[in-house]
Order: structure tokens, then C-alpha cells, then sequence
């Protein structure tokens, strides 16, 4: 295969794309724009079925904005699909198992689709966030297992994927991109493909393992940073100092400081797993990440934190935790977006759950998780409420409504709520780090 010529110099390549989830559907629908023949492949019959109906499988403006490409998007779940596309790149999803050891099954199974369906030069691009050492130690391996080699009958990079659900502003269309290969002519194809589809640099790596390493340190450095405001919040609750005033008065340093800002966890499919793989890699060297496995720990405590919250403040009033109606406002791990990876509320019912409180859930993005069909019955079933996600629809309830509807203590794990005028109503207030 030669990428040479055509639209952006690649109108002849067609493109494959495997996993059509947060990452994978963007990127097809991109490519499509830019006048691709897209071939896109999921194991999921009925997210298939979907995307093919001209509708997104999960809520994001971005596909919302390129409805008209999805029918441009041929979806499947057969993968010899897969042999007329010059460009395969891999979307799966990478998590971690209950010991925090990356999971490669799905990259695995993936990189057999296509060496099962390959054609010769393709051109193969893992997109799925992977610990060091992977594209050359695991994915190689399997091609040279299957008697193919790196830079004459395919070629292999790796650009991770760049992806924040629900961001207004920054999108795959936008967002500066690095990228790694294992050879200069694999490297070269790659970034010309990146180029006809990014209106944003994209920056060659001096190896595929440093491109790989790029995305692990992206997302340590936000839950090191994280794990920090988190313990600041802890310990400012002891002392009773306002972490959020705090950390907003230095922040009006004007450099070497990035604000951060604590709450009720972490979630998402980035900065809770991403850490692991660096961890794991690394104690494969020989060398222990100290500093990683405690911000882990630090923010991993944080819903069990917020539950202890909410135990404080029902015995201030004199109820037990055993039968109260504790509503959990919110299940995406962020706002406005439907997508429950990795979300804090699930543990924050776990712990909810072994107290024998009473159990509300409630989000307007994943109705079929919710035990209510709307906010005012939400409000009306429950004595006391822990806000998880800071959906629009949340920030915009009157106070009053609260104390209409005779809710006692709010536990605010996103610190987005009016808490002097919830207290003013005589209703207990406790934000992360804030009274």
C-alpha cells in the first residue's frame, strides 16, 4: 500500500476501525468527513444495529453534530470487513482487573481480527492506551508468530487516543496528538494520516515505546495532582479551613501552579486505570512507583470518604445511617454525559449498601440505572442526598426545593452546590474539603 495521493494526499485509503465506543466512533465519523470509506468493527450486535438505524449508541454532541456521517460509518460485526481497509486502527477498551493488572484480551483478540483479515502494507495504529512496551513486546510478537514482519508486510504505530466526552472545546478534530511507530516509513504514513484528519500538530515520537509512555504520564500527572487537593481536603476538614477557597487563592499565582480541585473520586476510563499500567510496567523493571501506587490509594479512598461524610452529618441530626433514604444524585463519572466507567457512585453505593441505608439513584443521562423516572420524585423520596455528578440539571435546583421537600443533609462531592444558603434553609451541608 501506498498512501500517496488523492484529498490531503490519501483520498485512495480506506479505513478500518475497531471498537466503536467513546474513542472508536469519533474517530470513524472523522474520518468519514474527510471523505474515507469507513469500515467500522464492534462485537456489540446491538450497538451495530444502532449506528446503522443513524443514531449514537451513548449521548455525545460531538456525534451528535455529525449525525449524517454515521450512515457513511459501515458498521459491522463480521471482520473480514476489515480486509479492504489499508488503515486499521484498534479502539478497544484496556481496564484493569480486581489486583489493578492491565487487562489485554481485548487488544489481543483484536490484533488477531487482524491478522486473520489483514491485506499486505496495511497499516495498523493502536489507539487504546497501553503501558510501554506493548506494541513492540506483545502486538509485534503475535505478527511475527503469524510469520509477518514490521515495515514490509505491515506497518505498526501507535498515536493514543485524546478523548474527553462531553468537552465542548476539545475534540478529536483538535486536540494536538503524539505519535509513535517502528519504522520511519510506518511513521511517515501514519502521521500523514493524522495530518488529513487533526487541525492540530501532531508530534512524531524518537520511539513507539515513548509515544505509549506519553498517555500513562498525561493521565498520572492528573491523578498525582488529584490525590493531592483530595488529602489537602481531608486534612483542611480536621483544621476547618475551605479547600476550594484555598486552593482558588493559589491559584491566583500566575505560575507554577495548576489548579486542582478534590471530590468524591475519580472516574472515567483514563485516570483510575492509566496509573496501573505504569505501576505494573515499571515493578517489571525492577523499580517500585511510590509516588503513583499512594495517589492511588489516596484517591480510591475518596467515595468511602464521602459516605463517612454523610455518616457524620445524619448523626449530628440524630438519624442512622440503617433505613434512611440517602438519594445518590448523579451516576456518570462526569457531567452531562451517560457514560458510567469507572464511576465513583458505584462505590459510593457499595459502601452505602453495607450500611443498610436506604438506596435512591437518580441520573437524567442513565435512566436505566435510576429507581425514579424524574427529579421531583427523586427529591420527594429521599431524607438525605449525596451529589455524585454535576449535571446541569442539578446545578440549576432552587435551594428551596431541598428544604420543601424536607431533605436534611447534603453531601456535595463535587463542591458545585450553594452551601451557605442550603445551611441558611437549616438543611446540613458538607462539601469535599468544605463545611
Amino acid at each position: 500500500m501506498e498512501i500517496s495521493k488523492g484529498v490531503d494526499g490519501m483520498k485512495n485509503a480506506s479505513v478500518g476501525i475497531i471498537g466503536l465506543g467513546y474513542v472508536g466512533l469519533p474517530l470513524a465519523l472523522r474520518a468519514a468527513e474527510k471523505g474515507y470509506k469507513v469500515y467500522g468493527f464492534d462485537l456489540d450486535r446491538k450497538k451495530i444495529e444502532i449506528i446503522r438505524s443513524g443514531k449514537s449508541p451513548f449521548k455525545e454532541e460531538f456525534i451528535e453534530e455529525r449525525k449524517e456521517f454515521l450512515s457513511k460509518v459501515n458498521a459491522s460485526n463480521n471482520p473480514s470487513a476489515l480486509k479492504k481497509a489499508d488503515i486499521v486502527i484498534v479502539c478497544v477498551p484496556t481496564p484493569v482487573d480486581e489486583k489493578f493488572y492491565p487487562i489485554l484480551d481485548p487488544l489481543l483478540s483484536a490484533t488477531e481480527i487482524i491478522i486473520k483479515n489483514r491485506q499486505p502494507g496495511q497499516l495498523i495504529i493502536i489507539e487504546s492506551t497501553i503501558n510501554p512496551g506493548i506494541c513492540e513486546d506483545v502486538i509485534a510478537k503475535k505478527f511475527s508468530e503469524a510469520g509477518l514482519r514490521e515495515g514490509k508486510d505491515y506497518y505498526l504505530a501507535h498515536c493514543p487516543e485524546r478523548i474527553d466526552p462531553g468537552n465542548k472545546k476539545w475534540n478529536v478534530t483538535n486536540i494536538p496528538r503524539v505519535l509513535g511507530a517502528m519504522s520511519k516509513k510506518g511513521l511517515a504514513m501514519a502521521q500523514k494520516f493524522y495530518e488529513s484528519i487533526i487541525d492540530a500538530p501532531i508530534k512524531p515520537m524518537g520511539s513507539i515505546k515513548e509515544a505509549e509512555a506519553c498517555k500513562v504520564v498525561e493521565n498520572s500527572f492528573r491523578d498525582i495532582n488529584i490525590a493531592f487537593v483530595n488529602e489537602l481536603a481531608k486534612s483542611f476538614d480536621k483544621m476547618g479551613i475551605d479547600a476550594k477557597n484555598v486552593i482558588e487563592g493559589a491559584a491566583t499565582k500566575p505560575f507554577a501552579f495548576m489548579a486542582h480541585y478534590p471530590g468524591r473520586g475519580v472516574g472515567g476510563h483514563c485516570i483510575p486505570v492509566d496509573p496501573y499500567y505504569l505501576i505494573e510496567r515499571a515493578k517489571e523493571s525492577g523499580f517500585d512507583h511510590k509516588l503513583l501506587r499512594t495517589a492511588r490509594e489516596i484517591n480510591n479512598s475518596m467515595p468511602i470518604y464521602t459516605v463517612e461524610i454523610m455518616q457524620d452529618l445524619l448523626n449530628g441530626i440524630g438519624l442512622a445511617m440503617k433505613g434512611t433514604n440517602i438519594g445518590v444524585m448523579g451516576l456518570s463519572y462526569k457531567a452531562n454525559i451517560d457514560d458510567l466507567r469507572e464511576s465513583p457512585s458505584i462505590k459510593i453505593i457499595e459502601e452505602l449498601e453495607k450500611k443498610e441505608a436506604g438506596i435512591v439513584r437518580f441520573d437524567p443521562y442513565i435512566q436505566s440505572m435510576s429507581d425514579v423516572p424524574d427529579l421531583k420524585t427523586f427529591l420527594k423520596k429521599c431524607d438525605a442526598i449525596i451529589l455524585v455528578t454535576n449535571h446541569k440539571e442539578f446545578l440549576e435546583i432552587d435551594p428551596e426545593a431541598f428544604k420543601k421537600n424536607k431533605i436534611r443533609a447534603i453531601v456535595d462531592g463535587m463542591n458545585c452546590l450553594d452551601g451557605k444558603k442550603l445551611k441558611k434553609l437549616g438543611i446540613q451541608y458538607h462539601g469535599i474539603g468544605r463545611k
